[in-house]
């Protein structure tokens, strides 16, 4: 797992939120059919943004944004809802019943790397259709505002639990929100966890993939051999091992890549790093 620090950075209070609902349906260029009927699939192609650091107007040739699940989606483009499925949001700790979170010697269990977040525990039937209770609400709240799609982050969260649990087991909640997903008429995307792609795909019935740093890390054709051409790859600016260009001309990166600073600033914000490949 390789996310960027500002996934919980309140939009509102970075006052750049867009207001409007309108979604990028037009910009879809296909779309893929369900048990709960069709959805959009992702712009073939098209030039991505990913704005988890606060909402702002993207750049003309931009066809794919991505926004937190409190935003506002971005107007005329495809766009992407973002939503933490398999571990606590920074300062969610409280809103979850302890039941629900991973626990060792009667405390939670924290991602190491992301010490605010608390890991859900997956481990049986009932918890899951429970934590899926929680998130379910989420989902429907990206389709009501006009998200076009919904991303899941932590989806290994699994390999983090000293083997208290299981891919299986995070399989099993990942299926339930796909469906769920599906059933609210949005496109479902893989966030990371490269080495579970074939898994998640097939069988929890993923239809998409947004990845960070695939091309730095050398792993773009795990996923592209799975969705093909339904891979948007985010690269940061601090741990570019070559040039971005270099990285755009590689023939194994996907065709809708984007370099953002790691902190993903708003537009006008220092630091604030927004280059594609054309």
């Amino acid at each position: 797992m390789r996310r960027t620090a500002s996934v919980l950075v309140a939009v509102a209070a970075l006052g750049v939120a867009l207001v409007g609902c309108a979604g990028g349906q037009d910009a879809a260029g296909e779309t893929a059919a369900t048990a709960s009927g069709e959805i959009d699939l992702l712009p073939v192609g098209a030039v991505p943004d990913y704005q988890l650091g606060g909402a702002y107007e993207p750049a003309d040739d931009v066809g794919v944004v991505g926004r937190d699940r409190t935003a506002e989606p971005a107007e005329g483009v495809y766009s992407i809802c973002y939503v933490n499925g398999f571990q606590t949001q920074p300062g969610e700790l409280d809103t979850w019943p302890d039941d629900l979170l991973l626990q060792h010697d009667g405390e939670p269990v924290f991602d190491p790397d992301w010490p605010d977040e608390a890991l859900l525990d997956t481990s049986t039937s009932e918890r899951r259709e429970s934590i899926a209770d929680v998130i379910g609400p989420w989902i429907d709240g990206c389709a009501e505002s006009g998200f076009d799609a919904v991303e899941f982050d932590n989806l290994d969260s699994y390999t983090r639990s000293d083997d208290a649990l299981t891919l299986d087991d995070n399989l099993a909640l990942a299926t339930l929100l796909v469906e769920r997903a599906h059933e609210s008429g949005l496109a479902a995307g893989q966030k990371n966890a490269a080495e579970d792609a074939e898994a998640l795909h097939d069988r929890a019935g993923f239809d998409f993939a947004v990845v960070e740093e695939c091309a730095a890390y050398e792993e773009c054709t795990a996923y592209t051999a799975v969705y093909g051409d339904q891979v948007i790859d985010i690269e940061y600016t601090d741990q570019l091992p070559r040039a971005f260009a270099d990285m755009c001309e590689n023939a194994e990166s996907p065709a809708s890549m984007v370099l953002r600073d790691r902190d993903l600033l708003p537009a006008g914000v220092d630091g604030h790093v927004f280059e594609t490949c054309r």
